[in-house]
């Protein structure tokens, strides 16, 4: 198996733990690859033990769909019988259900009626772009029209160039949604315009990437010594009062596991952009570091979901997503910055996701924990979806120098 590393003793050099990875990665596709499939369109949600949530016209999150497509669009690179049909079923339901064709871009959530939330959510438009992304990769007929078609949006709607960042939200007629920015809908934004430029080599991608990121790393985070802040005013002043209801996408505080994702994304900017950015390797570290100081629960495990500003544990449940991000974070260090910390947390990381996330009774993996880790459903009542855990798995088997989609077809696959 081939795996990026500098020493032959860390664990994602190791033949057996590769095997591993693989066996989870494999474990999650047989999971999802055939329960999620809506034969209407679009993909369930599925309850703990794998069967669909609703199956009664229930509305279909645009991020779910987008990221079923990038997964599966992988899986296709890899050699998964069946991942391009899946492929094909989401890339259909974005464009024909998601896609508003009186007044553009892409409805929040959909059903078979059409636009269950009419709103026009930068969350939603930055996965459309991964999806479409992922999907040039793997050749689909619709992957062009979707991605000059969402390019198009996303620089006429929601690109705000004196800020270098996205607004976050419009309604079905473009009628700006005032008084907030999120760090959220950015960040996965960037990942999604690296995948965007690994996809067709146009740099106007990448350049927007690296302005978000300096715009919430290099200077905003900076400014708080790397805590990476959520919610923003429109002039991008923190807000460390803002609450909103929904604790999955907007919760208050701070969020390590954003830390986390943050340190993978920087490494993997830093590396597309020929290494020239050098401000980017010291903040993935700082990042990871203050993760692991601040948000790591070092008597039970795992990271708190939240935190106050005064570093204290707030939501004290335990999610699968920042494990996941957590993950790939260490990889990514123990690649370009490696040392004895990183490959000792990658390591304290992946035995506590095999411990108490990875549900090996229905398959999948647990959403959520209590603080102490036992499974527990208050954000969500179903399984999480395969995005965050099956990138986790894979990410350690190929070298830590850009997206999955674009290591795996540069590397041939080979495991």
């Amino acid at each position: 198996m081939s795996a990026a590393g500098h020493n032959p003793s860390n664990w994602a050099q190791r033949p057996y733990h590769c095997r591993w990875l693989m066996a989870q990665a494999e474990g999650l596709m047989d999971f999802f690859q055939y329960r999620a499939i809506n034969p209407k369109g679009g993909f369930y949600d599925l309850d703990p033990t794998g069967v669909p949530l609703d199956t009664n016209n229930p509305a279909r999150g645009i991020h779910a769909s987008a990221r079923m497509v990038h997964c599966f669009a992988i899986a296709d690179l890899l050699g998964r019988p069946g991942a391009a049909d899946v492929v094909d079923h989401g890339m259909r339901y974005l464009w024909e259900k998601h896609r508003d064709q009186k007044h553009g871009g892409y409805f929040w959530q959909a059903n078979d009626d059409g636009a269950a939330d009419a709103s026009k959510q930068g969350y939603g438009h930055a996965f459309v772009l991964l999806a479409a992304s992922s999907a040039k990769v793997i050749g689909h007929p619709l992957a062009d029209r979707m991605l000059a078609d969402i390019t198009e949006v996303l620089e006429t709607k929601f690109w705000e160039e004196r800020h270098g960042a996205i607004a976050e939200e419009f309604s079905e007629d473009w009628q700006p949604v005032p008084g907030y920015r999120g760090q959220n809908s950015n960040m996965h934004l960037t990942e999604s315009l690296m995948a965007a430029f690994e996809a067709t080599g146009e740099r106007h991608y990448l350049q927007k990437a690296e302005r978000i990121a300096d715009l919430l790393i290099n200077r905003r985070a900076r400014e708080e010594g790397f805590r990476v802040a959520e919610h923003f005013s429109e002039d991008w002043v923190v807000d460390r009062n803002y609450y909103h209801p929904n604790e999955m996408f907007r919760p208050a505080g701070t969020t390590p596991g954003h830390w986390l994702e943050w340190a993978r994304l920087l490494l993997q900017l830093y590396a597309l952009g020929g290494k020239a950015q050098s401000w980017m390797p010291q903040a993935a570290e700082a990042l990871f570091e203050r993760s692991m100081t601040l948000g790591w629960d070092t008597a039970k495990g795992g990271f708190f979901y939240t935190l106050d500003w005064q570093d204290n544990p707030d939501k004290r449940s335990k999610l699968w997503w920042p494990m996941c991000e957590a993950a790939g974070a260490a990889h990514f260090l123990n690649h370009h910055v490696p040392n004895s910390f990183h490959e000792e947390s990658y390591r304290k990381i992946w035995s506590t996701i095999a411990a108490h996330f990875i549900d090996r009774e229905n398959g999948g993996w647990f959403e959520e924990t209590t603080e102490d880790l036992k499974p527990a459903n208050t954000l969500f009542p179903g399984k999480g979806d395969i995005y965050h855990a099956f990138q986790a798995c894979l990410i350690p088997l190929f070298p830590a120098t850009g997206s999955l989609t674009k290591v795996i077809a540069e590397n041939g696959a080979t495991l």
